[in-house]
């Protein structure tokens, strides 16, 4: 019998007979490697184990141990989703199912909505299929063939159309279900050991709020019982934590119907906190040697077709407004605002860099579907800074923008970052904008900037923006969430469109390079991110009230009032609860509002000058006299303590 020769990654050359599979290699390793494998990997590709080879090969044997492999696991579980709810319910029709992060989706079209109910019958008709030991078979189809089959199934008919070859491959999930799709799956429902429906939403197909509604059921697989029990643990607590049920218990925010979905209402203690973080950036701006500025809302659309924005980010802005000489536009982004500034007059060698900051509100049009409280939203405010330099100058002023994003999460109170660069393909596609010298120069200038500032930073090709390579920084929060939040970007176009100048040493004119820096990303998401993080419990330094005095009686009140007049002279935000109530209602109703002190005085307290000190966190911290509370209270909110 003829034999092929398999390549494995250390090297090693494994001869099978033609027509093996990788799980035949798995075998002939070990039987417990087999038990292990989740599917494989033959010439970079991914395939099922299953599969046969069709010549000699390089194979790769992924196991639970390697991340591909859980996106392989949780599209198989999607299948097995698709096939129980087909089981119960013949009359739905299948939309997507991909892999997500922490689980995955499918979209279903039925024209009865899904019940909690509903979802504990597939789920329990899900573990009856499993338990069959369902082989996920690969077949082909000629896509006139599929086409035809799938007449009565629009949705498959518009992907097989899109999509598919003039042959194309189909998975089978037992006698019964069979579907569209590239693959690869685990070899057995058998592979499946631990998943959970989590809830159905609406979703319209292929994102379009003008195509068809349909009943998206979200859901998470994990290789072990244990591996889901602490996420759905995770899950628990972020409810716990969302920024959208704090905001209002805590009176923070609010988004009113009368004015629109997306925009944000900060209430007086949510503008407490949103003032320290804008303070706090500016403050930064100034010491750093950057310019503030202040921008329109508004332009005419002129400048965003010479900036661009009105051809390719026309989806994401508003329509349109004609005033009496013309077009006007809400502006999407503060750079073009900036390179007008910037160009209003000449520059030279010597001005450079020119680094100009602002807080400012830009607005962009994002679909209903996913807005989502202060983390999504339709208005916002963005710390943005652009800076103009000269090439010799780009790799020091990366080098501050990272210190500066690194100076910034560690002041809020977040220790754990990590950091990604994306790159271009090397021209490749002729999708990138720029010549070849200018991305070399600042790929490296990104590269070279992390590793001065100890920022280890993975490399993702392929995923720059067109007018430029990128740093994105994501902050890990305090139950391992990653967010998106700081972003250092080169941009070679805007300088070009905008004819950016400045005179050299050599008495010639250069175009600027010109880096965007966001290091909130906004203000609004960041904070609803600190929200999250301390779960409403800010910092003493953020709290919107960070004492609150609770005189026992009505006899105190005099004295409670004194004592709030001296914390407010300090520099503190406090409150006096002179209620008639008794003071445990008092310090409950504090913990509640997660107000970092109260300040118990009874009659002792009052005659003494002292006040006895209870921590939100920590309970009683003992009777102490006025002036060393103030002290201590202070010095927390002049180090910016974030530690409860």
């Amino acid at each position: 019998m003829p034999e092929i020769s398999i390549t494995l990654p250390d090297g090693s050359q494994k001869s099978m007979p033609a027509g093996s599979r990788p799980l035949d290699v798995a075998l002939a390793i070990s039987k417990r490697l087999a038990d292990d494998c989740i599917v494989a990997k033959v010439n970079g590709d991914l395939w099922d184990l299953t599969r046969a080879f069709d010549g000699d090969a390089t194979l790769q044997l992924l196991t639970t141990k390697d991340p591909e492999s859980l996106d392989v696991y949780r599209h198989s579980t999607a299948h097995l989703l698709a096939a129980a709810v087909l089981e119960l319910f013949p009359e739905t029709k299948l939309g997507i199912g991909p892999f997500i992060e922490n689980g995955f989706y499918y979209d279903f079209d039925r024209p009865t909505h899904f019940t909690p109910d509903d979802l504990e019958l597939i789920e329990k008709k899900m573990w009856e299929i499993q338990a069959r030991g369902l082989t996920y078979d690969r077949v082909y189809t000629k896509k006139e063939e599929g086409l035809a089959k799938y007449a009565h199934e629009p949705m498959k008919v518009e992907l097989i159309t899109e999509r598919a070859g003039e042959i194309f491959s189909e998975y089978t999930l037992g006698p019964n279900f069979i579907d569209f799709c590239r693959g690869p799956h685990l070899p057995s429902t058998l592979k499946i050991k631990a998943f959970k429906l989590l809830n159905v939403s609406g979703a319209y197909w292929k994102g379009d709020e003008k195509r068809q509604q349909l009943q998206r059921i979200y859901a998470t697989a994990w290789f072990t019982k244990k591996d889901q029990d602490e996420f759905l643990a995770r899950i628990e607590e972020a409810k716990k934590r969302d920024h959208r049920k704090l905001g209002k218990e805590l009176d923070l925010i609010s988004i009113q119907e009368l004015a629109g979905p997306g925009l944000i209402f900060f209430h007086p203690k949510g503008g407490i906190i949103r003032k320290a973080l804008e303070d706090w950036m500016r403050e930064q701006y100034l010491e750093r040697g950057y310019s503030l500025v202040y921008t329109p809302h508004v332009a005419r659309l002129d400048l965003w077709k010479t900036s661009g924005h009105a051809n390719f980010y026309a989806d994401n802005m508003f329509v349109p407004m004609e005033l009496d000489d013309a077009t006007y536009q809400l502006k999407p982004m503060n750079c073009p605002f900036h390179i007008l500034i910037y160009a209003d007059r000449q520059k030279s060698y010597r001005d450079l860099p020119v680094r100009l900051g602002e807080l400012g509100t830009v607005y962009r049009y994002e679909r209903s579907g996913t807005l989502h409280g202060l983390l999504r939203v339709r208005g916002f405010c963005q710390d943005d800074a652009h800076i103009f330099c000269r090439p010799d100058q780009a790799e020091d002023e990366v080098v501050a923008c990272l210190e500066f994003a690194r100076d910034t999460l560690t002041t809020f109170g977040f220790t754990e970052y990590e950091a990604e660069i994306s790159t271009w393909d090397g021209g490749a596609s002729g999708k990138y904008d720029g010549e070849p010298a200018q991305w070399d120069l600042a790929e490296n200038a990104l590269k070279r900037a992390c590793d001065k500032v100890g920022l280890k930073a993975k490399v993702i090709a392929d995923e720059a923006a067109f007018y430029g390579p990128k740093i994105d920084v994501k902050l890990v929060d305090a139950i391992g969430r990653k967010w998106q939040l700081s972003t250092v970007q080169f941009d070679f176009t805007l300088p070009r469109r905008f004819g950016l100048e400045y005179v050299g040493e050599d008495n010639k004119k250069h175009q600027p390079l010109m880096v965007h820096r966001a290091l909130f990303g906004s203000v609004e998401r960041f904070f609803g991110i600190l929200v999250e993080h301390y779960a409403g419990a800010f910092p003493i330094w953020l709290a919107p009230v960070q004492v609150v005095v609770c005189p026992i009686t009505d006899r105190q009140n005099e004295f409670a009032y004194e004592l709030g007049r001296q914390l407010k002279e300090a520099g503190m935000r406090v409150e006096v609860d002179d209620r008639s109530e008794k003071v445990n209602l008092k310090i409950r109703d504090a913990q509640m509002q997660k107000i970092p002190f109260m300040l118990v005085v009874g009659g002792r307290e009052a005659e003494a000058g002292n006040v006895s000190v209870r921590h939100r966190k920590h309970g009683d911290q003992g009777v102490v006299p006025v002036a060393e509370f103030i002290a201590r209270a202070q010095e927390l909110i002049k180090t910016k303590n974030s530690v409860d």
